[in-house]
């Protein structure tokens, strides 16, 4: 058995790029990530033990926006270090009037998950999370993130 040493990157299509362009070179260095390429199909930020990178879509997909429920991303969730981080990006995305799909609030996803969902201009659902502690780790109780009667807690 080996640990992982974290998630190195994820890089996201985009349908429309200069507008997601625009959303990430201003979201992620907020973030406290370096934008280290920035390219005509291609922008690529690095920070805090990972990487995001956004890249145009085919042409044929130029129309097509995000949807959560299709197979493949449903959402994409960084990792804060204090509840006062998810409120001051909270506050920096009504300055860019993203759209806000709901929070800061807090959820028993595990305990003291404080936390805030928000689109980028395709749509893709985004979220910054703040758990305090050794979060999910701290007990062997399982989680249950759904009301789903059907879920399998013990996989």
């Amino acid at each position: 058995m080996i640990e992982i040493n974290g998630m190195a990157h994820a890089i996201l299509t985009v349908s429309r790029f200069e507008q997601s362009r625009e959303f990430y070179c201003e979201l992620l260095p907020f973030l406290g990530l370096k934008k280290v390429y920035d390219g005509n199909n291609f922008v690529y930020h690095v920070g805090g033990r990972t990487a995001l990178g956004i890249q145009r879509c085919a042409e044929e997909h130029d129309d097509e926006r995000f949807v959560q429920n299709r197979v493949g991303l449903h959402h994409l969730c960084l990792r804060a270090r204090s509840r006062d981080d998810v409120d001051k990006i909270a506050e920096k995305l009504r300055q860019m009037d993203a759209y806000i799909d709901r929070g800061p609030i807090e959820a028993d996803w595990a305990p003291g998950y404080y936390y805030i969902v928000f689109e980028d201009p395709d749509g893709i659902r985004l979220e910054v999370n703040f758990v305090p502690g050794k979060g999910l780790l701290a007990s062997d109780k399982p989680m249950s993130p759904s009301d789903d009667p059907d879920w399998d807690q013990n996989p």
